[in-house]
């Protein structure tokens, strides 16, 4: 254990137009071409072959910027529990790669991890630095541990696994010890090892909690939190709190655990849905988050690249309008 004065962590070594519908057919044709189911969310086979060319001369995802910053930020990003937590499985590691090349032909950046997520971090960090992508990354992950010391040295290790000099978003982790961790987030930015300052939880039960922090603590760049189209507590006050003082958000679990998915099971899209140039399910769920202006992006794991594909179509093309989301909500609670 380092004493009271240890500074935050210093590095150990370097860091190593087409339209949406000829979009969509490509993608799942290389989908097809590679053994990966073209629509929905069946299981995949193991079949590695690239089809990153598909996302060639794509669309354009959408952006929104940091409110802190500008910076722009391609509104789908990719979630890593449960998901990168593979250790060496060649075969696992192949099939992640694959994702992760797909979000970075589709012009994705966000990737988020944490040290609760197993193995994830180091995966995540392995993959990137054998395809030379780090640069076109933006790295999220979070500390989740409780004291000074502890937290810098868990931070620290994060950055040597990810492989990185500068973490470009570190979170706390479901606030723990939020108080402590906070001033090391502040003083580490100040030194240039992290870029932006964030605090995260996935429950509906902790959004008053996220909310009394970015009202009362300076400096939160981004808060992640649990929303979806089931899920909307976050409506009420969160997200309008974000936008009023100009913090990004991010959602996780947009498919709750794929509950959505079971829940609509067998049933078709409504025909409206193509208005906003929905052709699944998946999409459907995105585009309701994302139709929120508060939202900076959304983070849905996966480790199928048909998935990944399929969450990908949702940043591009046409968002809903107010109209448009309260009809989607009508239908989920009808569904």
């Amino acid at each position: 254990m380092r004493g009271e004065n240890v500074a935050p962590w210093q590095p150990s070594s370097p860091a190593a137009g087409i339209s949406r519908a000829a979009f969509l057919r490509r993608l799942c044709g290389a989908a097809v071409l590679a053994g990966w189911p073209a629509a929905g969310k069946g299981a995949a086979t193991s079949q590695a072959l690239s089809i990153g060319d598909a996302m060639t001369n794509s669309p354009t995802m959408i952006t929104r910027p940091i409110p802190a910053t500008g910076e722009a930020m391609p509104v789908i990003g990719l979630g890593t529990w449960q998901t990168f937590d593979v250790g060496d499985d060649s075969a696992a590691r192949q099939r992640l790669r694959q994702v992760l090349q797909l979000l970075l032909d589709a012009g994705g950046r966000m990737i988020d991890s944490s040290p609760m997520y197993g193995r994830a971090e180091a995966v995540t960090g392995d993959l990137l630095a054998t395809m030379g992508a780090r640069p076109k990354t933006f790295l999220a992950t979070k500390v989740w541990t409780t004291g000074r010391e502890r937290g810098i040295e868990q931070m620290r290790r994060s950055a040597e696994l990810l492989r990185t000099d500068v973490i470009d978003l570190m979170q706390i982790h479901n606030l723990v010890d939020w108080r402590t961790q906070l001033p090391t987030l502040r003083q580490m930015k100040a030194d240039g090892r992290i870029r932006y300052i964030g605090i995260t939880h996935y429950t509906a039960g902790a959004l008053a909690d996220l909310a009394r922090l970015l009202e009362s603590e300076p400096g939160i760049d981004f808060v992640q939190l649990g929303y979806s189209i089931a899920s909307r507590d976050a409506e009420s006050r969160l997200l309008p709190l974000a936008d009023a003082r100009r913090v990004a958000v991010i959602v996780n679990q947009p498919f709750e655990e794929g509950a959505l998915f079971r829940r609509v099971k067998g049933r078709a899209l409504p025909d409206w849905a193509a208005e906003i140039g929905c052709t699944s399910w998946a999409q459907f769920f995105l585009k309701y988050i994302l139709g929120h202006e508060a939202v900076t992006c959304v983070i849905p794991a996966t480790s199928d690249p048909a998935h990944m594909a399929d969450n990908l179509a949702a940043g591009i093309g046409a968002l809903p309008d107010e109209r448009q989301r309260q009809r989607m909500r009508q239908a989920w609670d009808a569904a």
